[in-house]
């Protein structure tokens, strides 16, 4: 099958579907069968994230693709998040062409904070962190000024205990959190630190995707980011961004920031201590956050949001084939421990238009 024909004729059905909006696709009547012979359904009753849309018939995505995207454009500014499951994905080409097919090139992952392995171009392996680490919910670069609107997980292989994907609503998050802590966020807003390579976090050349020292400096000028070249070579970098955003769409307030995820706070007290032994200082951490004005964050408000968090999650196990679309900036995801082998991949899609935050 010529895939490039593929994904430009899903692409077509995709626009002429954009604006299709049926009362089958309802989040609260969603018990009932839904446009296409899709069957949609919230996971839970508890919630409607992840709203679930299944085959009615036959499993070949490509033939159900112009339903499948009717229900994405209607229901993820609504829900934040659409579980495909019980389709037929026969491998990373076809859930590359799935992602593609739905109007955006797929973006690949610069200025990266995790460690990735490229399965196809834009397409990823989901954080290669290891098995018994958990990876706390976030939103997608949402320690940096520019990210990815929507952000597609397939589940290759399921792991044999553990290894969900957790997802959270980051408007829930918003209104949930201690009002005093989230206006001070959002009034001095967050500088994230990065002292990069030496062993200790990502290399300058890994995180950027390549080893010239003047593309980097490009990169960082065009998305103000401070840089300066230490003398041992490595990098550090320095970025103002947001710590709330509104929703281009919806206009709503979402919380959108990686705050927990930096702060030192984030590591085990004793991995903590011995890092600051390695390095030094605080300033030399391989990641860090403050205040936007230099102050640092405290950590009872740090306990609290991630206490905020917990509150918002939704656990679900993977199923073999399993594809979940998020709306980035509405819906927080995650990783959770597992055990036995695990295959997610991702793919991204979609820059967020600028001065969001």
């Amino acid at each position: 099958m010529d895939t490039t024909s593929t994904i430009a004729d899903l692409r077509a059905d995709h626009r002429a579907a954009a604006g299709v909006a049926t009362a089958a696709t309802s989040a609260t009547s969603a018990s009932n069968a839904g446009a296409g012979g899709l069957r949609i359904a919230p996971l839970s009753a508890q919630g409607a994230l992840p709203l679930v849309v299944k085959p009615d018939g036959g499993t070949d995505w490509r033939g159900q693709f112009h339903a499948m995207a009717a229900i994405a454009a209607e229901q993820l500014p609504r829900v934040g998040g659409v579980l495909f499951r019980g389709f037929h994905f026969d491998d990373d080409t076809a859930f590359r062409a799935f992602a593609s097919a739905f109007g955006h090139p797929l973006l690949s992952y610069e200025f990266g904070s995790t460690p990735r392995s490229q399965v196809r171009e834009g397409v990823y392996t989901s954080t290669e962190y290891p098995a018994h680490q958990v990876i706390p919910l976030h939103n997608e670069q949402s320690y940096t000024l520019q990210w990815p609107m929507k952000i597609w997980f397939h589940c290759v292989q399921p792991s044999e205990s553990g290894g969900e994907t957790p997802i959270a609503d980051s408007r829930l998050v918003y209104q949930r959190l201690d009002p005093a802590i989230r206006e001070r966020f959002a009034q001095r807003r967050l500088m994230y630190v990065r002292n990069y390579g030496n062993g200790l976090d990502l290399s300058w050349q890994r995180a950027f995707n390549t080893e010239d020292r003047a593309q980097v400096e490009r990169f960082c000028r065009a998305q103000r980011i401070e840089f300066e070249w230490k003398p041992d070579g490595e990098l550090r970098t320095r970025q103002l961004c947001q710590a709330v955003a509104r929703h281009p769409v919806t206009g709503e307030m979402v919380w959108f920031n990686q705050a927990h995820l930096f702060h030192v706070s984030n590591l085990a007290p004793h991995v903590r201590e011995t890092l600051l032994d390695v390095v030094g200082s605080v300033d030399e951490l391989p990641r860090n956050v403050v205040y936007g004005d230099g102050a640092p964050l405290e950590d009872d408000a740090l306990a609290s949001i991630r206490a905020t968090l917990d509150q918002c999650t939704v656990r679900f196990p993977w199923q073999q084939g399993d594809v979940l679309m998020l709306d980035n900036m509405l819906a927080a995801h995650g990783r959770g421990t597992f055990t036995g082998a695990r295959r997610v991949i991702v793919a991204m899609a979609e820059p967020a238009p600028p001065g969001l935050g």
